[in-house]
């Protein structure tokens, strides 16, 4: 069995490691699973993992596993020739491993945002998890000597694409995805000296 451990995106914006098989000739072949840091970063940047921050390490995870996606691909793809169409085929790909009961119009529970029930409804990638992912790709393509106007995370397909999640999601699961105001801390009382007590 010849092994290959990839990473795909959960709807938290956490990354699932898994392990896919293929089957070879070798009867004493077996299979086997890396860790994280070591299939997907290579045992140098594992060592550095430490210094660098989650979403520095969560980048670096998303542009390997990308980096993975074009390997796999058929045919391959080197990633001089990745398109925003090639971004959105790996987008919908990542469905299959999402998390995100997502109503079809059908389902009496469209725009429920608890249902009481299961349903039959797929699941997918949530949009702020596709959101957040393709922003990592991004800075992450440009900082491996990608042009920033041959960029494909920020094709116009892209953007649209991810706009059309965000509107079809908000509708089917009933939640607004509009940005929350902060509020703001109510102002502390300021330290007033004690009564004056007269005697």
């Amino acid at each position: 069995m010849d092994p290959i451990t990839q990473e795909m995106l959960s709807s938290s914006g956490e990354i699932n490691t898994f392990t896919i098989t293929t089957t070879s000739s070798s009867p004493s072949s077996s299979s086997s699973s890396s860790s994280v840091a070591g299939a997907m970063m290579g045992p140098a940047a594992g060592s550095s993992a430490t210094t660098l921050s989650r979403y520095e390490n969560q980048k670096r995870r998303d542009w390997n596993t990308f980096g993975q996606y074009l390997r796999n691909h058929r045919p391959p793809l080197s990633l001089g020739l990745c398109s925003g169409a090639h971004v959105l085929e790996f987008l919908r790909y990542l469905d299959q491993f999402g998390k995100t009961k997502v109503h079809t119009q059908l389902c009496p529970f469209f725009g429920h945002p608890n249902p009481p029930s299961p349903c039959p409804c797929p699941l997918r990638q949530a949009w702020g998890s596709l959101d957040a992912l393709i922003g990592r790709l991004r800075a992450a393509y440009e900082e491996n000597g990608g042009k920033p106007e041959a960029n494909p995370f920020a094709a116009r397909a892209v953007r649209l694409y991810l706009r059309e999640v965000r509107d079809s999601q908000s509708k089917a699961r009933g939640i607004s995805y509009e940005k929350k105001k902060r509020k703001r801390p109510p102002p502390q009382p300021s330290s007033l000296p004690p009564p004056d007590r007269g005697i």
